[in-house]
């Protein structure tokens, strides 16, 4: 049966464990990206993550056979989804050498709220209920408290840099909303999240080039780590998986998960790095439990 025409397919046991590993590499890579800007500027940094993780998806696609260059009418959504993905990653990178990572990542969290809305209003049969909506908003919540303490401290470019992740949260949704009412719906993700890379990777050069950004600075040892860690986990890993759960899964349901990622950020910073954990990480972890539950609970005949 077409999922479109049946109600939202919300996450069981293993999407759950799923989203959960996934935000786990996610939480880490914002602090990646961060060290990884030390080093290389930040649209340039995006473009040479966008670019080493297509020639591995690539690789590993002619590995398993996966048909990449198919003729299946997915490359003209798989364009506009490029443009929105370039602009998320210029956006987001820039914003993040203007502000601290917990204020970018509030502002980028608004993804889930837009992806949720296109998916409510453009794919039959998935609407968004007031409890699920709550659940959104819960889960939002929960992320800001956890977030809070660190939500100062940002120089005199912070607001520069909040609206430029807010910007790049909403390119993030409109990308959902794109791959969910399109061909790309059906395609394989690895071919997803190809067309994507293949297509923003000139993009972001070109936009690295003509704002004059200085490329390439220091290749010590831990910008080539992270650079690398964005590359391998958060990118090929992370961003294939989504598009595979996203084939079957309510955006809303996934989006719902990706709350806890700066939560886990947190505590990965203070288990690997000795950074201060204070309560509210746990009691903006709780609220997120809660948001998710609520966004997944089964709907009452």
């Amino acid at each position: 049966m077409d999922t479109a025409n049946r109600g939202p397919a919300l996450l069981d046991a293993r999407a759950a464990t799923v989203m959960l590993g996934c935000c786990l590499i996610w939480g880490v890579g914002l602090v990646m990206v961060k060290i990884a800007n030390t080093g290389i500027s930040p649209v340039m940094n995006a473009g040479l993550r966008s670019l080493l993780a297509g020639v591995v998806l690539v690789a590993w696609a002619k590995w398993r056979g996966i048909a990449l260059l198919s003729r299946d009418g997915t490359w003209l959504a798989g364009l506009l989804c490029a443009v929105f993905f370039a602009l998320e990653f210029v956006t987001l990178y820039l914003g993040l050498a203007q502000t601290t990572v917990s204020r970018g990542t509030i502002f980028l969290h608004c993804a889930p709220f837009v992806a949720a809305l296109g998916e409510h209003f453009l794919v039959p049969g998935h609407r968004l209920s007031g409890i699920r909506a709550l659940g959104l908003v819960a889960a939002f919540i929960g992320m800001v408290i956890a977030l809070g303490e660190g939500f100062g401290g940002a120089g005199s470019g912070a607001l520069m840099g909040d609206f430029l992740c807010l910007a790049a949260g909403v390119f993030w949704g409109l990308t959902t909303v794109v791959i969910k009412t399109t061909p790309l719906a059906r395609a394989p993700a690895e071919k997803t999240l190809l067309l994507q890379l293949g297509f923003s990777v000139p993009m972001l050069f070109g936009w690295s080039v003509l704002s004059g950004e200085a490329g390439v600075t220091n290749l010590s040892a831990p910008v080539i780590g992270a650079l690398l860690y964005t590359v391998l986990l958060v990118v090929v890993v992370g961003y294939t998986t989504w598009f595979w759960l996203m084939r079957t899964y309510s955006v809303a349901s996934l989006h719902a998960f990706t709350f806890l990622t700066p939560i886990l950020g947190v505590i990965s910073g203070h288990v690997l790095l000795g950074e201060r954990l204070g309560p509210a990480a746990f009691a903006g972890l709780a609220l997120v439990a809660l948001g998710i539950y609520l966004v997944n609970r089964p709907s009452r005949a």
